[in-house]
C-alpha cells in the first residue's frame, strides 16, 4: 500500500480537499509518518494551467517530461510549498535556478526556474512563499513553473499528489 502524506488543504480550496484527525498523525518527523495516516492532499505551488503534462521517461537516462509545466505566468509569480518540508536545494543547474524541497516519506519536489531566498535546511509548511518564478531563465516559450516530484528517486506526476489526476490502475489481462 502506498501512503501518500502531505497537509490538508483549507476547505475553501477547492472540491479536493480532504479532512483527517490529528491525532492520527505522528509529530515524530517528516520521515515518520503513521501508518495509519489517511492520504492527505497537497497544493498546487502555483494557480495555473497545466501546459505541459508529465511524461515517464522509458528508462533513467531517456527522454521525457520528468514533471508538469504550470502557467503562463507573471515574471516573478510566487511559488507557494505543496506541502511541508525541508529546503534540500537551492542554485543554478544547468543555466537555470532551482530550489527542492523534501517532504519526507521519500518525497522530494524541485522548482525551476525559482529565486529563493531560503537557504539549505530551512522549514516551510504548506501554503508558505518559497520563491518567484525567475526573471529571463525560460523554461517553456512564456513564463512557467515546471514541477517535479521524486519518491524514492523516480519521477512520478506531481498531479497525483493534488487529486487533479488519479494514479493509473494496471488490471489482469482480459478484465476492463
Amino acid at each position: 500500500m502506498l501512503l501518500i502524506l502531505g497537509v490538508l488543504t483549507p476547505a475553501s480550496a477547492g472540491p479536493a480537499s480532504l479532512e483527517i484527525d490529528a491525532a492520527e498523525l505522528d509529530s515524530t518527523g517528516l520521515d515518520s509518518p503513521s501508518p495509519s495516516a489517511a492520504r492527505v492532499l497537497w497544493q498546487p505551488p502555483v494557480a495555473a494551467e497545466e501546459l505541459r503534462s508529465f511524461a515517464r521517461p522509458p528508462s533513467p537516462w531517456g527522454s521525457g517530461h520528468r514533471g508538469v509545466d504550470l502557467g503562463p505566468l507573471g515574471d516573478a509569480a510566487s511559488i507557494r510549498a505543496p506541502t511541508d518540508g525541508e529546503v534540500s536545494f537551492v542554485g543554478i543547474v544547468v543555466d537555470r535556478p532551482v530550489l527542492s524541497i523534501r517532504h519526507g516519506d521519500g518525497y522530494l519536489s524541485s522548482f525551476e526556474p525559482v529565486e529563493s531566498p531560503l537557504k539549505f535546511g530551512d522549514r516551510v509548511t504548506a501554503g508558505d512563499p518559497v520563491g518567484t518564478v525567475a526573471s529571463g531563465a525560460r523554461h517553456c516559450a512564456t513564463p512557467c513553473l515546471h514541477w517535479g516530484v521524486r519518491l524514492y528517486g523516480e519521477y512520478i506526476n506531481p498531479l497525483t499528489l493534488t487529486g487533479d489526476v488519479e494514479p493509473s490502475v494496471l488490471l489482469p489481462l482480459g478484465e476492463d
